[in-house]
């Protein structure tokens, strides 16, 4: 039997560019090399018109999408079980979004 490695160290660093935005609107693309993330907001301008503007693409790895998906069912799990059933379904007044 062989001990088990130690892991390294790990340190997290801020680039000089980073920054944080709130998106409401996440379109996916997959290819057999990488997933494509494209974040952006969603506005309702009229009943019959929305508009998504689109700010940031971010490639994942198979690797890294799949660690991701893990992230956010365990924490999505855990909201739930703190405040309750996150719905889908719009709030409000649904007849006005198609």
């Amino acid at each position: 039997m062989h001990p088990q490695p130690t892991p390294p160290a790990l340190t997290l660093e801020t680039s000089p560019d980073y920054r944080e935005n709130y998106a409401n609107s996440v379109q996916l693309r997959a290819s057999l090399w990488d997933f494509f993330l494209l974040f952006g907001t969603l506005r309702q301008q009229t009943a019959e018109k929305v508009v998504i503007q689109n700010y940031q693409g971010v490639y994942l790895s198979p690797q890294q999408a799949k660690a991701l998906l893990n992230v956010l069912s365990t924490n999505v799990q855990q909201y739930e079980s703190t405040f309750g059933e996150i719905r889908l379904e719009p709030q409000g007044d649904a007849s006005r979004i198609q």
